[in-house]
């Protein structure tokens, strides 16, 4: 029933080879089976991933026309930039904000910013200094949706002076309808 080369293996040899073949059949068996679960792991995130790219999916499809309704509304109300003087109406636009407020503006400066296709900015880049509810009360106001203004970046930090005051860096844009919107 044996072979005839395994019936000329004496006892210790014919135990070694037995330990050598299951030695190779676990480890080909090892490699099989890792790749299969690498390839079944794969598989999993790739499905978990597209059902989360078709909810996305659902949801814009079901907002769609929710969407269509704010793009219909941002291109009657978004304002058409001028020109250039119209950073120096976001700064006087800002300070009278801040001056409602008891807000303190300093170093302010004004410039062009990016076109995109979604829109064309000019900002104003000012400190500020005032107690707590106040610069909230100046964030909320500037902000509103219907004037375009956004603070492209804020800095917020405790005066060392006063503990009670509030020092802040705001980089404040005002968008404006795109070139090619009309």
């Amino acid at each position: 029933m044996m072979p005839l080369w395994f019936q000329r293996l004496n006892r210790r040899e014919r135990l070694l080879s037995a330990v050598v073949a299951s030695a190779i059949f676990l480890l080909v068996n090892l490699v099989i089976w890792s790749s299969l679960t690498r390839t079944v792991s794969r598989t999993r995130a790739e499905l978990a991933e597209r059902k989360a790219t078709r909810t996305q999916q659902q949801v814009f499809m079901k907002e769609r026309g929710m969407w269509a309704t704010r793009d219909e509304w941002l291109k009657k109300n978004q304002p058409k930039l001028k020109g250039p003087g119209e950073a120096s109406a976001l700064l006087d636009q800002v300070k009278q904000v801040a001056g409602r407020q008891n807000i303190v503006i300093e170093n302010p400066v004004i410039g062009s910013g990016d076109s995109t296709p979604n829109y064309q900015a000019v900002f104003t880049s000012v400190e500020a200094k005032s107690p707590w509810q106040p610069l909230v009360r100046f964030l909320y106001d500037v902000q509103l949706p219907e004037s375009f203004i956004v603070f492209e970046s804020v800095s917020l930090a405790i005066d060392p002076s006063d503990p009670t005051m509030m020092r802040g860096k705001f980089k404040i844009a005002r968008w404006f309808a795109p070139k090619d919107q009309g």
